[in-house]
C-alpha cells in the first residue's frame, strides 16, 4: 500500500514508447496513403470518395438508409442525396424491405457490384504491398487490426 501522498495524486497517462509513437505514425501513413488512392480509385469510376464508400457497403448487402448513415457516420440526409446520385446512374436502387414494408433498403444493382469490383481491383496500395508479406505475417495483421478494433 503506498503512502496518503500516493494515493491522493490522480493518476495521469504514461508517455507512449518509442516504438508505440513509431506504430501509431505508420498507422497514420498507411491510412492516408489509403484514402489517397481510395479517393483516385473513385474519381476514375466518376465517383467521390462518399458514392464510392457507400456504393461498396451497398455490394456487401442491402441496407436502410440509417444503417447507412451510422456506417458512414454522417447525417441520414447525406445518405439519402449520395443514394439519389448512385440511383439516377443506375448504380443503386431502392426497395422495400422484406421483414418491415415500411422501411426502404438501398442495394447495389448488378452494374453497382461491377464498379465496386473495378474499384478494388485498382487498389494497387491494399494488393502490392500486402503481396509481399507470407500468409502468415498477413493473418497475424489482420489478426492484430481486428483486435485494436474491438479495443474501443
Amino acid at each position: 500500500m503506498g503512502t496518503l501522498e500516493d494515493m491522493a495524486a490522480p493518476r495521469t497517462a504514461r508517455r507512449p514508447d518509442a516504438l508505440t509513437l513509431e506504430v501509431v505514425e505508420l498507422i497514420g501513413a498507411v491510412v492516408a496513403r489509403y484514402h489517397e488512392e481510395y479517393e483516385e480509385a473513385a474519381a476514375g469510376h466518376a465517383l467521390t470518395g462518399a458514392q464510392a464508400r457507400l456504393l461498396s457497403l451497398l455490394s456487401l448487402e442491402p441496407l436502410p438508409m440509417r444503417k447507412l448513415a451510422q456506417r458512414l457516420k454522417c447525417e441520414p440526409s447525406n445518405v439519402t442525396g449520395i443514394v439519389d446520385r448512385l440511383e439516377s446512374r443506375g448504380l443503386v436502387e431502392r426497395r422495400p424491405d422484406p421483414a418491415d414494408r415500411r422501411v426502404k433498403l438501398a442495394a447495389a444493382t448488378p452494374e453497382g457490384r461491377r464498379v465496386v469490383r473495378s474499384l478494388q481491383d485498382s487498389l494497387r496500395f491494399a494488393r502490392e504491398p500486402l503481396a509481399g508479406l507470407s500468409e502468415e505475417e498477413r493473418v497475424a495483421l489482420r489478426d492484430a487490426l481486428r483486435r485494436m478494433l474491438r479495443e474501443d
